[in-house]
């Protein structure tokens, strides 16, 4: 069954840190991969990460663009309680800092699925190749803060994540009345980019300095 099956801690301790992120992973993958691929790529100080490792390297077994099947919204609500968690348990060792919720690929879904929640809610969301879980017709949660940053990217052509599928959720995070920025990346492997990671760095950046996300970073 898909669900959280630890947390690797990387950075700084929480009690020394400056600003809070969690960052999941992609389907077939692991923290270890996005420690290499990303987290050590960034160049924000003073943050403590928190990567949560999905049983048997998933959160849910269907893509993404599928319709949601019973089975799909158990394994679903599976991992959102443990993301939940892992925000909550994070929080409760650094209270009062901001939190940053974070992913790839499926990890991108699955924060954006949280975030529509409406639960536990982050400071900013960076969703990286990402799109909602499930097509707009079926009945998923509409819960999303307004004025939350997020910032939502895809591959013109990626080969998990149809750009169909991504212009659907921005329109959804647009209606939502998101803090919203996007990019599409012609050609992109599916893989998380030189631009993304800087964006990534410029909200840890100003939510660590106390300062609005302005998502500033250059394309």
């Amino acid at each position: 069954m898909p669900g959280v099956a630890e947390i690797v801690p990387l950075g700084v301790a929480p009690a020394k840190a400056k600003v809070l992120c969690i960052f999941v992973h992609g389907r077939g993958q692991s923290p270890e991969e996005m420690e290499a691929a990303v987290i050590r790529r960034l160049c924000a100080p003073d943050v403590a990460f928190a990567l949560p490792r999905a049983e048997d390297k998933s959160w849910y077994t269907a893509r993404a663009i599928d319709p949601l099947t019973d089975a799909t919204r158990t394994e679903l609500s599976a991992s959102l309680l443990g993301l939940a968690s892992a925000i909550t348990d994070l929080r409760a060792k650094a209270p009062g800092l901001p939190l940053v919720l974070a992913g790839f690929s499926q990890g991108a879904c699955l924060s954006l699925e949280h975030a529509f929640t409406g639960q536990a809610t982050p400071q900013a969301v960076a969703a990286f190749t990402g799109c909602r879980v499930g097509p707009p017709g079926d009945d998923r949660p509409a819960n999303l803060p307004s004025g939350l940053p997020v910032y939502l990217s895809a591959g013109s052509d990626d080969p998990w994540i149809p750009i169909k599928a991504f212009a659907e959720t921005a329109a959804a995070l647009g209606q939502a009345e998101a803090k919203l920025r996007c990019d599409v990346f012609p050609g992109r492997p599916h893989e998380v980019s030189v631009p993304e990671i800087a964006l990534l760095d410029s909200l840890l950046a100003d939510l660590a300095a106390g300062r609005p996300s302005r998502m500033e970073a250059p394309r």
